[in-house]
């Protein structure tokens, strides 16, 4: 069974079998990205990209570059790296956009309480 495995999966020895589970653990947890936007638009009718997108787009796309690393892959390591870039950088613009609305809504307020 081992040497099936083995062969299978184009490895040596039970270390590199466990990075290879990282690399099929990280490929569905950034895979699941796309079913979650499907659902999410869905209920909204619409196209529509939540949260969750970019929190499994960064986590699977780290564990997938440190699998590329691992593999010592450059052509897999440059696209997962610039992808977690840019997944950063969308969760960083969501939270300013976040921390503006929670600004305005309290000067809206303040701006209300005032006779």
């Amino acid at each position: 069974m081992q040497e099936w495995l083995f062969d299978f999966l184009n490895i040596d020895y039970w270390g590199e079998f466990w990075w290879v589970t990282l690399g099929f653990v990280a490929q569905a947890i950034f895979a699941s990205r796309f079913i979650v936007q499907w659902l999410a638009s869905e209920r909204a009718g619409r196209s529509y990209v939540p949260i969750a997108f970019w929190y499994l787009s960064i986590s699977g796309g780290l564990l997938m570059l440190a699998y590329a690393i691992y593999r010592a892959d450059p052509v897999f390591i440059l696209g997962q790296s610039t992808g977690v870039i840019v997944y950063a950088r969308n969760l960083m613009l969501i939270r300013r956009a976040a921390k503006a609305d929670k600004a305005q809504a309290a000067a809206a307020d303040a701006a209300h309480e005032k006779p």
